[in-house]
């Protein structure tokens, strides 16, 4: 910590009114009790201000009309032999003060309103918690702790997946290119030459395309009947010409001479 005397003196807590107390020397450890005290007769009444100065505690006892001090006790740790409570109250405390030139002596402290004793203990409390932390913060800085290092890479036969999804594939422009060659057909083949590739006539969306239709001329069955030869003739898929002719059929093919067909 920095040297105390370039530090700046905080106040931690003020109470306007405390008694102080002559007590007998205590005679063995079992600590001390105010109930041994003369309560009804204190030997100094004033206020009491606690202030920080570093790591130390100071509790001022002072006039309160005039601040002339009366007596000071200097805190380093607490609890500790500094400040001590009573076995029989909480509103009374054992200091240990001092006159500066290394004398001490200890006095009794108590507060007329329990609520006063309260703030006295809590506000030493909160101090030294604040000085535990202030060291323990320095060490820390002192000696920084050095973990392992993180070994991020890759072992011999590790590996890693990556899952990508929802990702769509845009098209290239080569490929919108290719599919716009002769109105959607594909290129001629690798053997075929340029040359011998006829595109076919491009139609244009708004000229109506005329279909012209050819009338199938049925073959005269009489000449079939005068050269006794059977024919093929085309008929609708639904209607069957030579349905019952099957008989005739069939003796044809046995006797191909014959010229004659079968009487119906």
């Amino acid at each position: 910590m920095a040297d105390s005397n370039a530090l700046y003196e905080s106040v931690l807590c003020v109470k306007p009114e405390v008694h102080v107390y002559r007590i007998p020397p205590r005679a063995s450890n079992r600590g001390y009790r105010a109930a041994d005290w003369k309560l009804d007769e204190p030997a100094w009444s004033g206020r009491m201000k606690i202030t920080a100065k570093g790591n130390i505690a100071f509790i001022k006892l002072e006039d309160k009309n005039t601040g002339e001090l009366f007596a000071q006790a200097a805190v380093d740790q607490y609890p500790g032999i500094a400040v001590e409570s009573v076995t029989d109250s909480s509103r009374y405390f054992v200091i240990r003060i001092e006159d500066g030139n290394g004398r001490h002596a200890f006095i009794g402290v108590g507060f007329a309103d329990r609520g006063d004793s309260f703030d006295f203990n809590v506000a030493l409390q909160d101090h030294f918690k604040w000085v535990k932390q202030e060291c323990e913060l320095a060490k820390q800085e002192a000696n920084p702790v050095v973990g392992p290092k993180l070994d991020l890479g890759f072992k011999e036969g590790q590996t890693i997946k990556i899952n990508i999804g929802n990702i769509k594939k845009k098209d290239s422009g080569g490929a919108g290119k290719s599919r716009g060659v002769g109105g959607g057909l594909l290129p001629p083949p690798p053997g075929v030459k340029g040359g011998s590739f006829i595109p076919p006539p491009a139609f244009s969306q708004t000229t109506p395309v005329t279909q012209h239709t050819t009338p199938v001329t049925q073959p005269s069955t009489g000449l079939l009947l005068d050269y006794g030869v059977s024919a093929p003739v085309s008929a609708p898929p639904s209607q069957d010409m030579w349905g019952d002719f099957t008989a005739a059929g069939s003796g044809s093919t046995q006797d191909s001479g014959r010229s004659e067909w079968v009487q119906f």
